[in-house]
C-alpha cells in the first residue's frame, strides 16, 4: 500500500511545475475547457461541492478522488487550506492516479460522508 506522503510529495512538485490549478470555480473552469486530467476533492468537503465536482467530472469523463482533509491538501501544494485540486499535466495524473488507486486499494468510499472505511472479510462469513 502507497503511503501518503509520496501522493503529497508528487502534489507539490506538480504545483512547484504550475500544473496544478486549486479552487472550485478554477478546476470546474479546466474541466469544462478539457485541460483537468485528474480532480483531487478533500474528504472533509461541503456536499454541495462534492455533488458539483463528482457531476462535472463524469459528465466530462475526468478521474476523480477523494483524499485528504483541506489542510493537508493546502500543506502539500504550499498554501492554505485547499478542497479542490486539478493536475493539468498528463504525467503527473498518471502518476498520482496510480499512487491513489494504490492507496485506496482494499478501502471504499462512502459518498454520503467521504469517509474512508475498510472492507472486513468477516463480514462474509
Amino acid at each position: 500500500m502507497t503511503d501518503p506522503k509520496r501522493i503529497y510529495q508528487m502534489l507539490g512538485m506538480a504545483a512547484r511545475a504550475r500544473m496544478l490549478i486549486m479552487g472550485e470555480d478554477l478546476v470546474v473552469r479546466e474541466i469544462r475547457a478539457g485541460k483537468a486530467r485528474l480532480v483531487i476533492v478533500s474528504e472533509d468537503a461541503s456536499k454541495n461541492t462534492m455533488k458539483k465536482l463528482t457531476d462535472k467530472s463524469a459528465f466530462y469523463n475526468v478521474e476523480r478522488h477523494v483524499f485528504g482533509t483541506r489542510e493537508e491538501l493546502g500543506h502539500a501544494v504550499g498554501k492554505e487550506a485547499r478542497v479542490v485540486l486539478a493536475l493539468t499535466d498528463a504525467g503527473f495524473a498518471k502518476k498520482v492516479s496510480e499512487l491513489l488507486n494504490d492507496y485506496n486499494r482494499g478501502w471504499t468510499n462512502d459518498e454520503n460522508t467521504c469517509t474512508r472505511i475498510r472492507e472486513t472479510s468477516e463480514s462474509d462469513e
